[in-house]
């Protein structure tokens, strides 16, 4: 080799050494976060978040009008309040699923049953604070309101129909109507909801969090950019409403026909569009119709059975289809019985007064499941 060359070859060679020995001595702090392959509890907390994985069930975790629900997750939001982050689910169809995000770092801990809850061996730290956390009366605690998921009402009912004589159902309709073009519904229809969710009552709060006439959720009322001052306000939640079951709708678009749409974007509201999508996937995978609403109700019954809703194509899990299928048959019955009393056109007139309470002057009620609610003639 030529003289000049090997300098040459030296001098790089000296170079990429030292460049080799001073990245490691001179590394960024985000180079030496990206080297930390797991964490432990003092990560975990300076993140802020702790992830659990679970599998779906009533006993352990599944969402309900966007709430998450069962013991397990109950356990585990206590635990990460204890340690001052904010919990995070993930759920796997099996168990060998969860060892493997475990291993890799995915998820934090196992949460299936206290109080073996699995971590880490590079993990005593929390393993030590789940220790030390837990205590069998912790669970008797939780146990008793973990699984309860009748929802409570707080309304002042008004009668199925104000004034049938004159075809007006409500002192809401001019309401219904201005909205329903932003749903693309019949008026009528959104009625029909309105007195599944509310009775009609527009200061109606369940123990969910929802609101007002057509029962919003927090979340939803935030999306649709509902100040919170106005959340109970008649027109405001109406149109708001009615703007988010157009959205909701959106998600079913390749439904061609309008009527089984609608029973579609009803089961999506209540029950969450996800796991109305996996019972379409459910009835696909029999061989059935999955844009007809009567092939796919079977399905949705099914989701509160292990082998349906652990099925590994079930993306959202466990979910109450009971109420979700109720739900749909009654208020189509309802509107039926509508469009059978008020005429397009009719317009709200003064509110009905309220039913009095028997109860110290203060009307409660308690929602009953679905299933249990009947049609007023």
């Amino acid at each position: 080799m030529k003289p000049h060359l090997l300098l040459l070859f030296l001098l790089v060679a000296c170079t990429a050494k030292q460049e080799k020995d001073t990245s490691v001595l001179f590394a960024t702090e985000e180079e030496e976060t990206d080297t930390l392959q797991y964490y432990d509890l003092h990560e975990i907390q300076s993140s802020g978040t702790i992830i659990a994985g679970t599998l779906s069930g009533p006993d352990t975790y599944y969402e309900y009008h966007g709430n998450g629900m069962g013991l397990q997750y109950r356990l585990a939001e206590a635990f990460a309040q204890s340690i001052g982050v904010v919990l995070q689910m993930e759920i796997s169809p099996d168990t060998t699923s969860l060892l493997q995000k475990l291993k890799q770092g995915e998820i934090d801990f196992i949460a299936l049953e206290m109080p073996t809850w699995q971590t880490r061996e590079d993990e005593p730290l929390l393993r030590g604070a789940i220790t030390e956390w837990w205590k069998p009366d912790r669970v008797k605690q939780i146990e008793s309101t973990a699984n309860n998921v009748t929802v409570t009402v707080k309304r002042r009912m008004r009668p199925v129909m104000q004034d049938a004589s004159h075809g007006i159902i409500s002192a809401y309709d001019d309401l219904f109507r201005k909205y329903s073009s932003s749903a693309g519904w019949d008026w009528r229809l959104l009625a029909a909801m309105s007195y599944q969710e509310s009775g009609f009552d527009p200061q109606a709060v369940s123990s969910m969090g929802a609101m007002g006439l057509m029962q919003l959720m927090p979340s939803t009322a935030d999306a649709m950019g509902v100040p919170r001052d106005k959340r109970f306000d008649p027109e405001q939640n109406i149109s708001a409403s009615a703007r988010y079951i157009r959205k909701v709708s959106q998600s079913f678009s390749d439904i061609k026909d309008a009527e089984e749409r609608i029973k579609f974007t009803l089961a999506a509201y209540n029950g969450g569009v996800g796991h109305v999508q996996d019972a379409q996937t459910l009835t696909r995978k029999a061989g059935r119709d999955h844009q007809v609403w009567q092939e796919v109700a079977p399905f949705i019954l099914h989701l509160s059975e292990p082998r349906y809703y652990r099925d590994p194509d079930v993306l959202n899990g466990y979910m109450r289809g009971s109420e979700t299928e109720a739900y749909v048959r009654l208020i189509m019955n309802r509107w039926n019985q509508y469009r059978g009393s008020a005429r397009s056109y009719t317009s709200g007139s003064t509110p009905a007064p309220a039913r009095k309470s028997l109860q110290e002057g203060e009307y409660k009620s308690v929602v009953k499941p679905a299933e249990e609610w009947v049609p007023e003639e």
